[in-house]
């Protein structure tokens, strides 16, 4: 066990987890005429090794007596989930992030900013959420995602120019599984933290990325704001339709929609079917 005595699941598989949409997402994915061809030939290119290179040349290496904290937070998040340790890298950034990348050896990389901004514990959320991504094998479709320009040169070439008619709906397919995958990720982050407080403040966080406000922030009226959200999406087409068009091309879902589905997840039971805890 770590430290802190949080739980370990030995033998967690992704499909204990894995947000039901995300799936068929991926599925949607697989579905498209060429798409596996298509990931064949992008990782010919050998993106991967150009940045673990870039990483090395210009991040600091997470490792041996580096930044030793953060190391820890690591472990205990890849003890949890059973995960292989991947490489971590922290570079310099102000504003709160992180993202996995590769393949056969992925790796995550953090800001300076998030590592200013958030306590130990969010840190293990976040962590825990770029770990859920390796474990439901999502890195490859997100290199597909991140270099999709790529990609349409490589459906030029195939279809003789022709890559207009496909490109499109290829690209909607592509962001509306990355949104969901975040979901399966976000869950993640909950089974490594075992706290829905500590997920709720994180998503704050995320929303609000000034340090000089956190601790003005209230999570009981962060609960309202994911429940009136959740009541005009409902109550209301055009608002659903309004959502609809402003994430087409976003990477990642609302936050305040994050946490609902976090919510939901526990709400219902199946957070402690996966795990055996219960969340107060």
């Amino acid at each position: 066990m770590s430290d802190s005595n949080r739980k370990q699941f030995t033998g967690l598989k992704r499909e204990h987890f894995q947000h039901p949409w995300d799936k068929q997402a991926v599925d949607a994915l697989q579905a498209i005429p060429g798409f596996e061809y298509l990931v064949k030939k992008l990782m010919e290119v050998g993106f991967e090794q150009f940045f673990r290179m870039t990483n090395l040349a210009t991040n600091i290496h997470v490792t041996g007596n580096m930044l030793p904290n953060l190391q820890k937070i690591l472990k205990e998040a890849c003890q949890i989930l059973d995960v292989p340790e991947p490489d971590l890298y922290v570079t310099t950034d102000p504003v709160p992030n992180a993202y996995t990348y590769g393949q056969t050896k992925p790796f995550i990389v953090v800001t300076s900013g998030m590592l200013e901004s958030f306590s130990e514990e969010e840190l293990l959320f976040v962590i825990g959420h770029e770990l859920g991504h390796i474990k439901c094998g999502h890195v490859m479709y997100k290199t597909m995602a991140k270099h999709f320009k790529l990609v349409l040169d490589i459906i030029a070439n195939a279809t003789f120019g022709l890559s207009g008619l496909i490109s499109t709906g290829l690209e909607m397919a592509i962001f509306d599984w990355e949104r969901k995958s975040e979901l399966s990720a976000d869950r993640a982050g909950l089974i490594c933290v075992q706290d829905r407080h500590i997920t709720n403040r994180t998503f704050m966080k995320m929303a609000c990325s000034s340090p000089k406000f956190y601790d003005q922030m209230s999570e009981e009226d962060f609960a309202k704001q994911i429940k009136t959200y959740q009541d005009a999406t409902d109550s209301s087409f055009l608002n659903q339709a309004y959502i609809t068009l402003i994430t087409a091309r976003m990477t990642h879902p609302f936050t305040v929609l994050r946490a609902k589905q976090i919510d939901d997840w526990i709400e219902k039971g199946e957070f402690t079917n996966v795990t055996g805890l219960t969340l107060s």
